[in-house]
């Protein structure tokens, strides 16, 4: 039986059609005490959901639909190591990665915190050497660039961490990440620094990523034709990669390849080696409290009952606006610089794992699963898309960020760029009603114009601080939160067979564009790819 059809699921429309009317403003003027009752705590981080179109009786039929869905049970299993990724019959345990040492955690029988802990230290100790300035170029210089070359999950993750924890950087160290194959990304990179003081990362799981390996031999050529040695290739370049042999081919010496597993997801690898350039901006100590945090919420969810458990309810939210109000994206709006690229790392994460359409089981689905994500931190997004959501025909939830203390106090910017986090979320449920306009004396034309609807609902997240420990918590919140919707939606969370055959079509076009071979594709693309020969050779 499809989810959708199950008694939960029908307890829960019938309760959307008693209640989808309903204002928040009449929700807080009911129970005055709203504010704490739909918030959650959890150590310095507090989560207010009491601006979502929600009671009593929607949290506890949320809550019976998880029990439906043996949520508690499915969490479970993913902290033990079963092979909850089906399709590729691998356990999920990016958990592991920040686990305790001293607590073991088995895959085929056998304990995998020593292999994690051994290549921690390893990083530890590259990560001191570059800063330390004791790793050298080809020329004896020390390093001061450090490029990561990868893409998805051996990209977002890092530089959005490297970003957000920029206050906590050696700043004599610049990092730079290049992902795109269109060769303007690596060659803008490059073009203002010197080879000689540059190390680049290769981060690719089997080291065979077109779009990696097009780039990492590239930069290849880039050191090699300044330093005329074959042997600068070690000096310049190390590797995160399972593939041993794909490395020591390329000229990495095989001491300087860092290695992860096949548990390991590529949009839930920043805690594996996959975070190198993480560790080398902010230190192994930073590094270690960055991990800390995502212990601590890996904790919570694992540990915590179903009704106090932030992730989950997170993910009880999300299926609420997007199953039963047809809500289709949500918004990310994080009140912090530092954290610009949150969005487009929450992006992967959530649209890649729950953007499927069937079930685990392989059925065809009827109901809606993965929202679209997106966003911009404020108060930037206020001036560009605020106004949809204000006023707009569409629905879109949205997640407000922000942190009571600046690492950069200047002037009242901090009490200013706060203000619009506070402002922004009670504008949206409250709005600004016909009699609220009048009583201001607004002139009747302009009525229907300055009326805001409210009733969009929102989540208020508030840390003191945008700290490494507090980034970690913050992150595995929305990974622990995605996961939960896939069990609510009864996907499979953990595979990404979708990139594949947009690669597949790719590879077998690349020999056509340079060459005058029949091709045997759809009209449209035969005349596309006709039209971009010509262009290539005229020029034009």
């Amino acid at each position: 039986m499809e989810v959708n059809q199950s008694p939960e699921w029908k307890a829960l429309e019938r309760h959307f059609a008693d209640i989808k009317q309903t204002h928040l403003r009449d929700l807080f003027v009911a129970n005055p005490e709203r504010a704490s009752q739909f918030s959650l705590q959890f150590e310095d981080l507090l989560v207010d959901f009491s601006k979502h179109r929600i009671t009593d009786e929607t949290l506890k039929l949320l809550l019976k639909f998880a029990e439906r869905c043996q949520l508690t049970e499915e969490i479970n299993r993913m902290f033990s190591g079963e092979k909850i990724n089906l399709t590729e019959g691998r356990a999920v345990l990016h958990t592991a990665l920040r686990n305790k040492p001293t607590s073991p955690i088995f895959v085929n029988g056998s304990d995998i915190m020593p292999k994690i802990g051994a290549v921690l230290d390893r990083m530890r100790n590259f990560s001191n050497r570059i800063r330390n300035g004791e790793w050298q170029g080809y020329s004896g210089k020390p390093i001061r660039n450090i490029i990561n070359i990868g893409i998805g999950g051996s990209d977002l993750g890092p530089k959005m961490i490297t970003k957000a924890l920029t206050p906590y950087h050696q700043r004599n160290l610049s990092f730079y990440y290049v992902s795109n194959v269109d060769g303007t990304h690596l060659v803008e990179t490059l073009r203002d620094l010197d080879p000689e003081e540059t190390l680049f990362i290769i981060a690719s799981k089997t080291f065979t990523t077109q779009e990696t390996m097009t780039n990492a031999h590239s930069a290849k050529t880039w050191i090699l034709d300044h330093s005329h040695n074959p042997e600068a290739v070690a000096k310049h370049f190390v590797a995160v990669s399972t593939n041993i042999e794909g490395v020591q081919k390329f000229g990495i010496d095989p001491a300087n390849m860092f290695e992860f597993w096949n548990w390991v997801g590529g949009r839930y690898s920043v805690t594996s080696a996959i975070g190198l350039s993480v560790m080398l901006a902010i230190g192994p100590d930073h590094h270690h409290a960055l991990l800390d945090g995502f212990h601590a919420m890996d904790e919570h969810f694992h540990t915590t009952h179903l009704s106090q458990n932030i992730p989950v309810i997170l993910a009880l939210l999300g299926l609420w606006y997007n199953n039963f109000f047809g809500a289709q994206t949500h918004a990310i709006l994080p009140y912090s610089q530092y954290l610009e690229d949150l969005p487009r790392y929450l992006q992967q994460a959530d649209m890649e794992s729950n953007g499927k359409s069937v079930t685990k089981d392989g059925h065809p689905i009827s109901y809606q699963t993965g929202p679209i994500i997106w966003g911009e931190p404020g108060t930037n997004g206020q001036h560009a898309f605020y106004q949809l959501i204000h006023q707009g025909t569409k629905l879109i939830p949205c997640d407000f960020i922000g942190f009571a203390q600046s690492h950069n106090p200047l002037g009242d910017h901090h009490i200013k760029f706060m203000a619009n986090f506070f402002a922004q979320p009670e504008a949206l449920a409250f709005g600004k009603t016909v009699e609220e306009l009048r009583v201001a004396n607004v002139p009747l034309p302009l009525i229907p114009h300055k009326k805001f609807e409210g009733n969009r609902p929102s989540t208020s997240i508030l840390a003191p601080k945008l700290t490494p420990y507090a980034l970690g918590q913050l992150i595995a919140m929305y990974e622990h939160k995605i996961f939960a919707q896939g069990i609510l939606w009864q996907i499979l969370s953990f595979d990404q067979w979708g990139v594949q055959l947009g690669k597949e079509l790719a590879g077998r076009i690349i020999p056509e564009l340079s060459s005058s071979s029949e091709l045997q594709h759809d009209s449209s693309t035969n005349e596309l790819i006709t039209r971009f020969r010509n262009l290539r050779k005229t020029g034009f």
